[in-house]
């Protein structure tokens, strides 16, 4: 004979409290005394009762869900920032859901996936954000925070590193270093992120007067990236300097130089990445990059986020954010650095 199944009721009897109590003990948030909380979980766990979380949503029309996507994982700098947001909802009693989606077409699937879980909110890391996503979110007054990625999406909120200025800080830095001929490595041409960094270089050798003397692209990817640079190194003139638009692309690109060309970084190539991840760091690479701000950008995104939430429960508006946080030219290893070059560089005041 099935067991009968324990209800709350059974819990609020064993508890010495209301019905009521016991589905405040299992609200995040909720207001219910910690001695109340108390009982009401070891009589919970004494009965072996577990609260119907979807059958609570449907009821307060909150899932406590968050809808999180990034478009690959590869990238060192994704997992810590999905991490730090993660355990930002985690500390506001929200769970996360966490798919991976490309662009276009493939990221539309995945995210209207995400939508039917019936989440509370969307964040998108480096995923771009189509105009139906956008329309069916706004409908559902679902808040949208993209981070490390902009779009024309006038409903959705947007988290950024400074990618142009970053660009142009190691534009100079490079013509200040002496290079004479400089390279670029792209990332995936259509993404905000390629297209911000590309153009705040262009503009800071053009400032210098110099020309751009390869191009190549790597999509954001380590073996595209590889490639392309040994592409670039196998002319009659090589390039003597290569940004990579991340750092993923710049450690691939210093491993095929130095593995399959026996070249020397930075005797040979400089190398300078973006992102500043933590293999950037390590004595094996020792990148020159311009960091992302993470911990100021998990913390903009669940502020931005949870604010919006809080502000759709109150049926009132919320008005997107477009928020940029400052970076940081870090100087390593991998690069010949200008004169009197310390730790770091920024653009001078007459730059």
């Amino acid at each position: 004979m099935a067991r009968r199944k324990v209800t709350s009721i059974d819990v609020a009897r064993e508890a010495g409290v209301s019905q009521s109590a016991v589905s405040r003990a299992f609200t995040p948030g909720a207001s219910v005394a910690a001695e109340t909380k108390e009982r009401v979980h070891k009589a919970a766990i004494s009965l072996g009762y577990r609260p119907n979380a979807i059958a609570r949503s449907l009821i307060t029309r909150r899932s406590h869900m968050i809808g999180m996507a990034v478009s690959y994982l590869d990238n060192h700098f994704y997992p810590e920032l999905v991490q730090g947001i993660s355990d930002q909802c985690q500390k506001r009693g929200y769970h996360v859901l966490l798919f991976t989606a490309g662009e276009g077409d493939a990221a539309n699937t995945e995210l209207q996936r995400a939508l039917d879980y019936q989440i509370d909110g969307l964040v998108l890391a480096s995923v771009s954000l189509s105009s139906e996503i956008a329309n069916r979110c706004h409908a559902a007054g679902i808040p949208v925070v993209m981070v490390n990625r902009v779009s024309d999406a006038p409903t959705a909120s947007k988290i950024t590193g400074s990618n142009e200025l970053g660009g142009r800080t190691i534009a100079h830095f490079l013509v200040e270093g002496g290079h004479k001929r400089i390279a670029y490595l792209a990332g995936i041409e259509e993404t905000s992120t390629n297209r911000d960094r590309e153009r705040g270089f262009m503009a800071g050798l053009a400032e210098k007067n110099v020309t751009l003397h390869a191009r190549a692209v790597g999509n954001y990817d380590a073996d595209q990236a590889a490639k392309g640079a040994v592409a670039m190194m196998q002319t009659p003139a090589p390039p003597d300097a290569i940004f990579c638009a991340n750092d993923h692309m710049a450690i691939a690109v210093m491993d095929a130089l130095r593995h399959d060309l026996g070249m020397r970084v930075p005797d040979d190539v400089s190398i300078v990445g973006f992102d500043n991840v933590g293999p950037a760091q390590w004595p094996t690479y020792s990148i020159t990059s311009f960091s992302q701000p993470v911990d100021a950008m998990i913390e903009a995104t669940s502020e931005t986020l949870f604010e919006a939430i809080e502000a759709a429960v109150e049926g009132e508006a919320f008005e997107a954010e477009s928020i940029e946080l400052p970076g940081a030219l870090i100087v390593r290893g991998s690069s010949k650095n200008p004169p009197g070059c310390g730790d770091t560089w920024a653009l001078s005041e007459e730059a």
